[in-house]
């Protein structure tokens, strides 16, 4: 199914992923020897217009051959796909695999010629924690809108009190526990909003400027960061560019004067008692209205603005993850969303060129990932949702499957490999690269949860996790075997001082696999190649300039048989589970498993 003429955007295929202007650019593409064709091109676009060029045999061994060409790049965003003819054969090879009829340009290979992207992101695996429920170093006094919750007793789901139920986990907490983090093999951390609310998840700022006081404040931040720093710890926050809060102080002032600047910052709209709009007609998330000079100038063009102010040294932070990016900048026939997310992507660069800028796109925005706009986006598309398909037990679930009103679907490993190529189809190679990668997150139901408890089938998803291409993103609690249907019940607390409720053999191997994602290159620098997709196992093969590794997955019980033969490779190493030796993997499961190995 998979031998088949292959290329992506990595550096075995593409000779300089973020040229300059007016430079030249090899591509390269992999064609096995038992795949005949009479002579093949690269289509591309020069300021709009299709060009072709002529590919060359560059290298031939005796299972594969290597063509190539190289073309000079003009453009920011370079458009291509390659074309292998003969008699009776017509195949194009776009971005979404071959396909033997013409395909949408939209699947193109896309080059970007911008700055590239952070390349500390290759070789990281991010940890997110939930601020009030990570960990509590001291009883805090509430403020009115609270509701004290004992730490380690279960969330209370779909009440009155959901929302505004406060454990009290703070900075100090965090800080405490980076031995932790580090130990896991994770050297980033993604919070959520950690500003000043009125709920315990804080989408809702009364403030950007200041990090809540139930959290430590701004002292707890500086301190954070230093051990942070200590210990190599990237840390990212999360903005709602999209609202604020209705007890955010620019909303005050607006009502309290309406000549005022502030009252620009939002869209009145009398049909609401509340008189402004709100993020889903919600009072509580008023949205911002970015046609407001002054708004963008606090938001992100101003030197001490809000995206700049905490990405700088004396803040300390490494990149921004975008609260429903995609979202921003839109109301109603009022559609200036690029113009912000290009003014966001400024505003990063020249203050942190090495800034991560990954969006949350709700259900997918392939514009916005152009190059020019954020850098990736939490895929939950192109990988969460399609991994929790193939793997989930019919668990019942809080709010439905992913933010839609079905139960979680079942799909085959073939239906899951489909809808991964048609996601990656969408967008350039380093805006996957750059993308979020999970198995869960604040927002979902726990993959332990999904998968109804099944250890073997979590860790299977959790090697796919490792080594598949982005950045791979751990929710606070899933290296324990945490649980959760959704919503409230997935942000549970973690219990520190009784660990006996952990799950510590899945910990220990979760360690394994993050140290293999952040220490073999062909996980860190390499491509994607497709060798096997079968309803109950899929297999594929990470290859950089310094190794190859393939990873096969399995979902449930069945045989594996797999000829490596064909691909001219051989095992020279088990790196993680199945054990295997020689050209051939073949083994028997009778539960979820999965192989890691390096190959010569």
């Amino acid at each position: 199914m998979f031998l088949e003429p292959h290329h992506d955007g990595s550096e075995l295929y593409v000779s300089n992923s973020a040229p300059k202007l007016g430079q030249k650019v090899t591509f390269k593409v992999r064609v096995p020897n038992s795949y005949k064709f009479d002579h093949a091109v690269m289509r591309y676009y020069h300021d709009g217009e299709p060009r072709t060029a002529h590919l060359k045999r560059l290298k031939k061994a005796k299972t594969e051959s290597w063509w190539g060409v190289t073309i000079p790049i003009i453009n920011h965003q370079t458009r291509y796909r390659f074309l292998f003819a003969g008699i009776g054969k017509y195949d194009w090879l776009s971005a979404a695999g071959l396909a033997n009829h013409d395909v949408h340009s939209n699947t193109d290979f896309q080059l970007i010629a911008r700055p590239e992207y952070p390349q500390w992101l290759n070789s990281s695996v991010f940890y997110q924690i939930f601020p009030d429920r990570f960990a509590k170093t001291s009883e805090k006094k509430l403020p009115d809108w609270a509701v004290a919750r004992e730490w380690n007793f279960l969330p209370r789901d779909k009440s009155k009190n959901t929302g505004i139920e406060v454990y009290g986990g703070d900075l100090k907490g965090v800080e405490e526990h980076l031995d932790h983090i580090q130990e896991l093999g994770a050297n980033g951390i993604y919070f959520t909003p950690f500003f000043p609310a009125q709920s315990n998840h804080r989408y809702d700022a009364s403030s950007f400027d200041e990090v809540d006081p139930l959290l430590g404040g701004n002292d707890a931040w500086f301190k954070l960061v230093k051990a942070a720093n200590k210990k190599k710890i990237k840390l990212v926050g999360d903005i709602t560019s999209n609202h604020c809060g209705a007890g955010h102080y620019w909303l005050a002032k607006a009502k309290k004067d309406k000549k005022s600047k502030e009252s620009g910052y939002f869209y009145w709209n009398k049909k609401y008692k509340w008189g402004y709009e709100g993020w889903w007609g919600l009072e509580s998330l008023p949205k911002l209205n970015y046609a407001s000079k002054e708004l963008r100038k606090v938001m992100y063009e101003g030197a001490n603005s809000i995206i700049r102010k905490w990405l700088s040294p004396k803040y300390g932070m490494s990149g921004w993850r975008v609260d429903v990016g995609n979202m921003t900048g839109k109301y109603g026939a009022i559609d200036i969303h690029d113009e912000v997310m290009y003014g966001i992507r400024k505003a990063v660069e020249e203050t942190k060129p090495d800034a991560w800028l990954v969006a949350e796109n709700a259900d997918f925005v392939a514009n916005d990932l152009a190059g020019a706009g954020w850098h990736g986006t939490m895929n939950y598309q192109g990988f969460s949702r399609p991994l929790s398909s193939w793997m989930n037990e019919s668990a019942k679930l809080s709010g439905g499957f992913q933010g839609l009103p079905i139960d979680s679907p079942k799909i085959s490993g073939q239906q899951l490999v489909e809808t991964i190529k048609n996601f990656n189809g969408s967008i350039p190679w380093r805006a996957l690269t750059a993308s979020m990668i999970l198995l869960d997150s604040h927002d979902t139901p726990r993959f332990r949860t999904i998968v109804s408890r099944d250890k073997a089938k979590h860790l299977a998803a959790m090697a796919m996790l490792m080594s598949y291409p982005g950045v791979p993103s751990i929710f606070m609690g899933d290296e324990l075997g945490f649980e959760g249907t959704g919503g409230e019940d997935s942000r549970r607390t973690i219990n520190w001082e009784d660990r006996s409720g952990w799950d510590h053999d899945f910990l220990v191997e979760v360690k394994k696999l993050t140290k293999l994602r952040r220490t073999e290159d062909a996980l860190i620098n390499g491509g994607l190649r497709w060798i096997a997709a079968e309803a109950n196992y899929l297999a594929y093969l990470r290859e950089s300039k310094k190794g190859a590794i393939l990873v096969v997955i399995a979902a449930k019980p069945g045989t594996v048989n797999i000829d490596l033969t064909k691909y001219g490779y051989r095992i020279s190493k088990t790196l993680y589970g199945e054990k295997a030796t020689g050209s051939t993997i073949n083994f028997k499961n009778s539960k979820a498993t999965q192989g890691i190995w390096k190959l010569k």
